[in-house]
């Protein structure tokens, strides 16, 4: 239920792929939904441009890149590294580069919202640009060895910075009158037919001059012993503020748990980056909603408001990334922990709500001196339920 599996192979051509990873609409009413998309681009390789109708966060997983995107009638283009968070606005018209010597380029995105997926891929036939832009019969990804189709982008990428913005103008121009004559985007089709659902498009405005942010070279929110975690919002990287869209990065050692915890404001989606462990979610009411193992390339989704925990399996490290669905600061409410809210509840109701003394319940809750990221426990912990539920009591196994 919470793990992503239906992932579908929208682009695939001799110079590389894009998958989508539908995300969970339909699951919670007016819940906000995310599609996680991953793109492998091979050496010397061009996604060719594109027309956005939604928002597209960018993150570098694995290579170097240059994107190019057209931003109030001028062409802005960034060289994004490892570790670099890019986004560009809907409305846009954009392009990718992979620039490294013998690497494949691996980018990980987030496509917002089931009623937001919209790309174009332009089939420009127009005099006045039909001798760079000939239709594009080897799909979006194309390689720029020697051939004729990348010989024409390859003289695009070369062409002077004022010639590029006319010709991507232009193509927004092209995609602007064929949406009016055809009220589905190219891909929209796609998308359809591959999840078997409609969706549609819509505009959702322009952001500030596209800038670029590296999660890698942040000093971690929380750090100690056991693992690290970031986060950006907004406030971090304002771009976000139009997207609505958080991000973030957990580093666990082998063992380590993310302490149980919710959150109150954003639905999260996450996708392992390295290693493998276990997430454990748990129904508001307490039920045990999902206890399984996950590996790299696995996504998984926690709605709002469900506790749960991510714990890494004691033969290595475990890495993950994500998207929330909320721009503004996240601030989960931990259940265990030296920061955990029954720090803040501590007294006679509490302990009557749990049907023991209050020395007992000091005990119990201090129990735990670490915060956030709690250690390793035994290797024979893997196989017992850390968070588990007894009638509609939720009970933690520490």
């Amino acid at each position: 239920m919470f793990l992503l599996r239906d992932m579908k192979r929208v682009v695939r051509t001799d110079a590389g792929e894009m998958k989508v990873v539908r995300g969970s609409h339909g699951w919670i009413s007016d819940m906000p939904n995310i599609h996680v998309g991953f793109v492998t681009m091979d050496p010397n390789s061009l996604f060719i441009p594109q027309y956005l109708d939604s928002d597209l966060i960018l993150f570098i997983r694995r290579g170097e890149a240059r994107v190019g995107s057209i931003y109030k009638d001028e062409l802005i283009e960034k060289r994004l590294n490892c570790g670099d968070v890019y986004r560009i606005p809907a409305g846009s018209t954009f392009y990718l580069v992979n620039t490294a010597d013998g690497q494949q380029l691996h980018v990980i995105c987030s496509i917002e919202k089931s009623d937001s997926i919209g790309w174009g891929t332009f089939q420009v036939s127009e005099s006045q640009v039909r001798q760079i832009l000939t239709r594009q019969k080897s799909g979006p990804i194309i390689s720029l060895s020697n051939s004729h189709q990348s010989r024409v982008w390859t003289q695009f990428l070369e062409m002077k910075h004022y010639e590029r913005v006319q010709c991507l103008k232009r193509m927004a121009q092209v995609h602007e009158e064929a949406t009016e004559q055809d009220e589905e985007p190219i891909i929209w089709k796609l998308l359809n037919s591959v999840f078997g659902n409609h969706v549609s498009g819509k505009d959702e405005g322009r952001s500030s001059k596209p800038e670029s942010y590296n999660l890698f070279d942040m000093k971690p929110d929380f750090e100690n012993d056991y693992g690290s975690s970031v986060a950006i919002d907004q406030s971090a990287y304002s771009p976000l503020r139009q997207s609505g869209v958080g991000i973030y990065l957990v580093n666990l050692t082998a063992g380590s748990m993310m302490a149980p915890h919710l959150n109150p404001t954003a639905t999260e989606y996450g996708i392992v980056l390295r290693g493998s462990g276990r997430i454990q979610i748990v129904f508001p009411n307490g039920t045990l909603a999902m206890n399984a193992k996950v590996n790299e390339g696995d996504v998984f989704w926690i709605p709002r408001y469900f506790p749960f925990c991510q714990i890494a399996s004691h033969s290595g490290p475990f890495e993950f990334f994500g998207f929330t669905t909320s721009a503004g600061r996240n601030q989960p409410q931990f259940l265990v922990g030296s920061n955990s809210v029954l720090q803040s509840m501590r007294g006679p109701a509490l302990a009557a709500a749990f049907g023991v003394s209050e020395e007992r319940l000091e005990r119990i809750v201090n129990a735990q001196s670490e915060s956030t990221i709690l250690p390793s426990g035994p290797a024979s912990a893997e196989k017992v339920q850390v968070i588990g539920s007894f009638g509609d009591e939720m009970v933690m196994d520490f």
